[in-house]
């Protein structure tokens, strides 16, 4: 009942989910024969499964490599997060790890669910990998041996100060951006993006992970990890757990504001690394989770719920993120419609109101500047629905039955 009353509330949202429906259903049969490929896919689908829908935006040696440097990623992850591994285990492991992806024998159990699946038969992943062109396995390999010591650096280490945080999500996630243009150059598709752009596009995915994933961090079994830094949150707690407690919304929502305007310096960068993309492909599968991630800040900002609980773009509007992402222009729009979301949130009492407001406005000049914003239709400010609630539904059965025909006859080009 919750998915048809927001639909009912939303129905602007019903064809990009009827479309994110069949991509999914494309994808599944999309799985490659051979066993190492076919695990592969099949894991990716399972880790992660709107990556494993953004991937299908690129063409087949590229979405290839992709999706290989994807899961040696997150295997490596999977042995960092896990917080049942003895330190003097799991360091070693993350410094190798680079090597043990020509190893076709190697594995290591841990991480649960799916990804101890992954790691169990990571042999499935390496044989993948040496079927790569060389320079793709350079690449993959290069940014996995960065990313190990990066990690093994602060299995020890404490995120304290604001160059601690970016030094951590340079590890984590900026190196995912800078192999992510290695990928790309050597695909012949795109010129080789600067480092300082490169890495923005991953810290700001991962800056705004840390912010949404506060909760489910914290109360990590055995021990949490976090990963907000000292220097931010002291400013409002004693503890970074008191941000939980009820007495201390008000300077909960001033810390997570703080945070959010930390990740906001890196949203310009991201826009120009993106601009300069050539492929429309690259463009797409770049772009759609930028703009979910400008999208999930805007509802994390100023918002309690952060620390009670999940607090994530609905399913729809996330479809029709997908379904309307298609140029540049989509990306500015995009941008310039949660960057406002997020400034009408703004407090002018809150101690870094100043702060967001003067990012925020560079964002929206950008994409005033370079996109077609006032000939678009809006994904937050929308008109009342046109239908009535009636209407909805046998809309919906209507294009159901037709899709649903239609996806047995004809393959699905998103």
């Amino acid at each position: 009942m919750g998915s048809l009353r927001a639909i009912l509330s939303n129905p602007d949202d019903l064809y990009p989910l009827l479309k994110l429906k069949m991509a999914a259903r494309h994808a599944e049969k999309q799985i490659p024969p051979e066993p190492q490929w076919g695990f592969c896919y099949t894991m990716l689908q399972k880790v992660s499964r709107s990556f494993a829908l953004v991937i299908q935006q690129l063409d087949t040696d590229l979405r290839d490599a992709v999706c290989i440097f994807y899961l040696v990623l997150r295997a490596l992850d999977t042995v960092e997060d896990d917080t049942s591994i003895a330190t003097e285990v799991k360091v070693p492991i993350l410094m190798a790890f680079h090597q043990h992806v020509y190893d076709r024998e190697w594995h290591f159990s841990c991480g649960t669910n799916d990804y101890r699946v992954l790691m169990d038969e990571f042999h499935h992943v390496s044989t993948a990998f040496l079927e790569l062109g060389r320079s793709y396995q350079q690449a993959i390999e290069d940014i996995t041996m960065r990313m190990g010591a990066g990690m093994a650096k602060f299995i020890c280490k404490e995120v304290e100060t604001v160059g601690d945080y970016n030094e951590y999500c340079h590890y984590v996630a900026g190196l995912v951006g800078l192999g992510l243009s290695k990928l790309f150059h050597a695909s012949e598709k795109e010129d080789l993006a600067s480092d300082a752009l490169s890495n923005s596009m991953g810290l700001f995915l991962q800056k705004t992970n840390i912010i949404r994933d506060y909760l489910e961090d914290i109360n990590e079994i055995p021990k949490s990890r976090m990963f907000w830094p000292r220097q931010i949150w002291s400013k409002y707690v004693n503890r970074l757990e008191d941000l939980k407690d009820e007495e201390n919304s008000v300077k909960a929502g001033r810390c997570l504001n703080d945070m959010v305007t930390n990740a906001l310096t890196h949203a310009e960068d991201c826009l120009t690394y993106m601009a300069a993309l050539r492929d429309p492909a690259i463009l797409r599968f770049c772009a759609i989770p930028q703009i979910m991630a400008i999208g999930t800040l805007a509802l994390c900002y100023n918002n309690i719920q952060v620390f009670r609980g999940v607090v994530k773009m609905r399913r729809g509007l996330t479809a029709r993120v997908i379904h309307g992402t298609k140029t540049m222009s989509d990306v500015y729009e995009a941008f310039y419609d949660f960057s406002r979301m997020l400034k009408s949130k703004v407090d002018n009492s809150d101690p870094n109101a100043r702060k967001t407001k003067e990012q925020l406005e560079a964002i929206l000049k950008t994409c005033r500047d370079y996109g077609t914003i006032n000939e678009r239709k809006s994904y937050i400010i929308r008109a009342e629905p046109k239908y009535s609630s009636t209407s909805v539904i046998i809309i919906f059965i209507i294009l159901a039955i037709l899709l649903a025909c239609l996806s047995s006859t004809r393959p699905y080009n998103m």
